[in-house]
Parts: C-alpha cells; structure tokens; sequence
C-alpha cells in the first residue's frame, strides 16, 4: 500500500464521524491486529457500560449493532473494500454484547476477549458463512456478532458447568 493510500485510510478514519467510530477511536489503524485493538477498546469502555442500569446497557448494545450497520457500511463503500480490517466497530459491539452475559470480573473478561478473538480470527461456520454472504454493513456487524454469540454459549455453559460440579459461586 502506497502512502496516498494510507494517507485516505487515515482521512476517513479520523476526520469523518462515521470513521472514527467505525475505526475505534484510531485504533483500527494500528499496524498490529486492528481487531485485537479494537476490543481491547470495547473492553477499557465496558465499565461505562456495566455503571448503567441493565435495561440501558441492553439498549446500548442493540443501538451499538443496529448504528454499527449503517457507520460500517458507510465506511467500508469510502474504502472500497467490504470489511476493511481496520474497521473495528463490529468488535466492540459484539464484546459489548458478550460483557452482557458474563460475571463483571478481570477473569471472565479475560476468558471473552480470548474466546470472542478465536471465534473472530478463525470464523468457525455459521461465522465463516455469514462473513461470506452477507454483504454491506450487515455483514460487516453479523460474523462479529455470531462469533460474540459462540463466546457467550461458552462461557454460560463453563459458568453453569463450574456451578453445579464444584459449587462455584460467581
């Protein structure tokens, strides 16, 4: 990639709304695993998140997918790519979803963000699918979302498994 080139990614990341978000706050345009950088940015805000009453935080993360479809989309048509790697709200949203349904520790944080970043790199299928075949800003959101779905089945199935083998209380 050429330094014009990177020099319009950068434009559109941090000089249009859409862009910044879309982008994380800028850090979709970190050289090293954008999407890793992005959910690290999802999981700093998560307690913004968690401070809000439960209705709110519900609220907050289907507005998170459903403004994420269009801020994506419109993105990635400036770009000229479908899901640009440096698009990172599709992350955060989909980590948000995941903080949702786990207990608000360092550990169960922890064990999403490595499940959540599996489930996203590697694209098991229905993931893998969807990355696929659907196309525009809800295809962008919808593989981040299914890979936030499989993390959760994990993680409420290891929270229950841990509960009622072991009589772990979380």
């Amino acid at each position: 990639m050429d330094t014009a080139e990177r020099q319009r990614i950068r434009d559109i990341a941090l000089k249009t709304p859409a862009g910044i978000l879309a982008f994380g706050f800028g850090s979709g345009l970190s050289p090293w695993a954008p999407g890793t950088m992005g959910t690290l940015v999802a999981w700093a805000l998560a307690p913004l998140l968690l401070a809000l009453p439960l209705i709110l935080q519900v609220v907050w993360v289907v507005s998170a997918f459903l403004f994420g479809i269009k801020i994506c989309g419109v993105v990635a048509s400036r770009l000229g790519v479908h899901d640009h790697g440096g698009i990172v709200w599709d992350e955060m949203a989909a980590f948000w979803l995941c903080v949702l349904f786990i207990p608000y520790q360092w550990q169960w944080l922890l064990a999403a963000f490595v499940i959540f970043r599996f489930f996203d790199i590697i694209k098991p299928w229905p993931i893998s699918w969807a990355d696929k075949h659907v196309s525009g800003g809800l295809g962008v959101m919808l593989d981040d979302t299914l890979a936030a779905v499989c993390t959760i089945f994990i993680l409420v199935v290891t929270e229950y498994y841990l509960y009622y083998s072991f009589g772990f209380s979380i």
